[in-house]
């Protein structure tokens, strides 16, 4: 009885994380530039690949992955870019305020990762940084 109990509960789990993460809760349309970031690390992105802690990437709740933001601080002013490859955050921290989650190396350049969360502004940006367009 308590093995099946247990095995209820952990059901259940699973079942609030799927919904939690449904695509399906993708924001349309304009996304918020102004709430909370955190960052994470999972052992895989929406995407497929494999998280690289030391890479500079986000996880948004829309699906234009590959796209690039700029995400500043608005406690201190700096500021990163990164490209978008993973969907979250989850949807009830979304709900509450929290528009982004970082790589630990694009939270570090914000701030400490002890802090934990921040206020940000986040924009996209309409080409590739990686990409010189001055053709030099």
């Amino acid at each position: 009885m308590k093995k099946q109990l247990i095995f209820i509960i952990l059901a259940l789990i699973v079942v609030k994380v799927i919904i939690d993460w449904d695509p399906m809760d993708a924001v349309v349309g304009e996304y918020p530039v102004a709430g909370k970031a955190t960052w994470y690390s999972d052992p895989i992105t929406a995407t497929g690949e494999h998280v690289d802690d030391d890479a500079l990437t986000c996880a948004l709740r829309k699906k234009d992955y590959g796209k690039y933001y700029q995400v500043c601080s608005a406690d201190n002013g700096k500021c990163v870019m990164v490209r978008h490859n993973d969907f979250g955050p989850r949807k009830r921290l979304f709900m509450q305020g929290r528009i982004i989650d970082l790589s630990p190396k694009a939270f570090l350049e914000l701030a400490d990762l002890k802090t934990g969360i921040i206020n940000v502004m986040v924009r996209e940006v309409k080409s590739d940084p990686t990409v010189n367009t001055l053709g030099e």
